[in-house]
């Protein structure tokens, strides 16, 4: 009874902060403009859930604490803007890429291999690294004489900020295409596949043996199949598949870039839980190493690929209209010339950042949540974490839908990467200050609670941009004629601040379970 007095406790002080705000924000804004901050507020609040929900699924189900989370997220919107601004460079990557992936996606046949392997000693453990040797030369050899249309870091005039600057005014120009010269396209194909079977082969020599009767049926092929096909035809019809991205509606090619990205981050989650997490499920401290590793390479990479200056995603051009008719004031208005901007209240709603992005954010809270609880796969995963022996005796691969939560999860912080592109720019930095943001909101939500992550997500984006905006206008302090500005540094502080008040009172956090 105590517990539930002292949780109800911190909600309604949770409450009577937020209605302070609201209180001083009336006091010292116009109508319009605590509208505005309002929504701006759930649209950092959705930007944020989407990268703290990814977080909470993981750790909450599968126990896992993915520093690398922000580096996902930065990497989603890389991807994104690289499918949007340069599609001839996504098609020349997509088929080695999905090439090299494809060997990865056996393994069942290769748990299925090794227990059938007899040797022992030194040649078994050396045996995996021999593999992983002879792969990487398979592929660095075919890979350097991979023909791929890429900008230039180094040269200004074809950087990705350059690139950015024309398509935001409406110019995709693109350089000419790269041909095959050193290499034919068949073995190219051949050495890549090659050398992704051998090491995803390689990679599982150093899992323990079980010992277990395992099946290897149709559907352990089918991931393998799929994803190698899709990768030839990326190959073979390389200069259609491009003309046909690059004189396609700007609409479509940008659900096509955040598709891309949610696939690229499921993908790269899997890959990622199946060889590298998995065998440190009982290792928590070398998890955290491993993620905080992988963060720093993943950083490192975009560096050397997209380079260091900061450049924003062009919007797409239903929500970009500037010409007649804008700004809209009706929701007609806003269909009929694809508006950037409605008026509501006298104010100017940004129709991408404070409208579409919350709808997204509310959207996948719904579909997510529903996964989870109301069907069938929800069930499967909720049971496995509870009693994974029990649910491997039903005969379910326990392991491959934990691989599956991995990958939702990484998938996640890729599409808020993806959203979050046209609205808040891409930055080597961004996935470091959203991860702290999520960490934030998880610790208020409760970390280990989905409604959680979405709870403190809002509250988070809230008071920031509440802050953002009383520092501009200033709080009149009563009885007094003094007018206090809040400085830059305070915006993190208060979420920080809010964080540790939460957790004083309530140590699981509002939504939290005990442990």
């Amino acid at each position: 009874m105590i517990n539930v007095i002292r949780k109800n406790l911190v909600l309604w002080l949770t409450i009577l902060v937020l209605v302070i705000f609201f209180v001083m924000a009336a006091r010292g804004m116009d109508t319009e403009d605590w509208v505005i901050t309002l929504l701006r507020g759930l649209s950092v609040g959705a930007v944020t859930f989407l990268v703290a929900s990814g977080f909470s699924l993981i750790f909450g189900l599968l126990d896992v604490l993915n520093l690398a989370h922000g580096t996902m997220f930065m990497i989603g919107a890389y991807v994104a803007w690289t499918v949007y601004v340069r599609p001839d460079t996504f098609v020349d990557l997509l088929a080695p890429g999905l090439l090299l992936v494809s060997g990865f996606m056996l393994s069942g046949l290769w748990d299925r291999l090794r227990e059938g392997i007899r040797i022992d000693g030194f040649l078994r453990k050396a045996l995996p690294w021999m593999g992983l040797m002879l792969a990487a030369v398979i592929v660095v050899l075919v890979f350097r004489r991979f023909p791929i249309t890429i900008w230039d870091v180094g040269n200004y005039a074809q950087s990705p900020v350059t690139y950015s600057f024309m398509a935001d005014q409406g110019l995709l120009v693109l350089p000419e295409g790269e041909p095959f010269e050193e290499i034919s396209p068949a073995v190219a194909a051949i050495g890549l596949m090659a050398g992704s079977l051998i090491a995803g082969f390689s990679l599982s020599l150093f899992k323990k043996s079980t010992q277990a009767n395992l099946k290897v049926g149709w559907r352990s092929y089918l991931g393998f199949f799929m994803v190698a096909l899709v990768g030839l035809a990326a190959l073979f019809l390389n200069d259609g598949l491009t003309a046909f991205l690059t004189g396609i509606n700007s609409n479509w090619l940008f659900f096509l870039a955040v598709l891309s990205a949610v696939s690229f981050g499921i993908l790269l989650g899997g890959v990622m839980e199946s060889t590298l997490i998995r065998p440190l499920y009982v290792r928590p401290i070398y998890q955290l190493m491993l993620t905080i590793g992988l963060s720093a390479i993943g950083i490192e990479v975009v560096r050397a690929i997209w380079g260091r200056p900061e450049f924003v995603m062009p919007k797409p051009a239903m929500f970009s209209g500037t010409g007649e008719g804008c700004p809209a004031t009706t929701l007609a208005d806003l269909v009929q010339y694809h508006c950037s901007t409605i008026e509501l209240l006298d104010g100017r709603i940004r129709v991408y950042n404070e409208i579409f992005i919350p709808v997204v954010g509310l959207v996948v809270l719904i579909t997510v949540w529903m996964l989870l609880q109301r069907s069938k796969l929800g069930m499967i995963i909720r049971a496995g974490v509870q009693d994974g022996e029990m649910v491997e005796a039903l005969g379910i691969n326990v392991r491959r839908v934990f691989t599956l939560v991995f990958a939702l999860g990484v998938g996640l912080a890729a599409l808020g990467g993806a959203l979050a592109a046209p609205s808040m720019g891409l930055s080597n930095v961004m996935g470091e200050s959203l991860l702290l943001n999520a960490l934030i909101a998880l610790a208020i939500g409760g970390l280990t609670s989905y409604p959680g992550a979405a709870l403190g997500s809002i509250l988070v984006g809230l008071l920031q941009q509440f802050i953002i905006k009383y520092g501009a206008i200033g709080i009149p302090i009563p009885f007094t004629e003094i007018i206090f500005k809040p400085t830059p540094p305070l915006v993190p502080a208060s979420t920080v601040l809010l964080m540790v008040i939460i957790l004083l009172l309530m140590p699981n956090g509002l939504l939290g379970r005990k442990e």
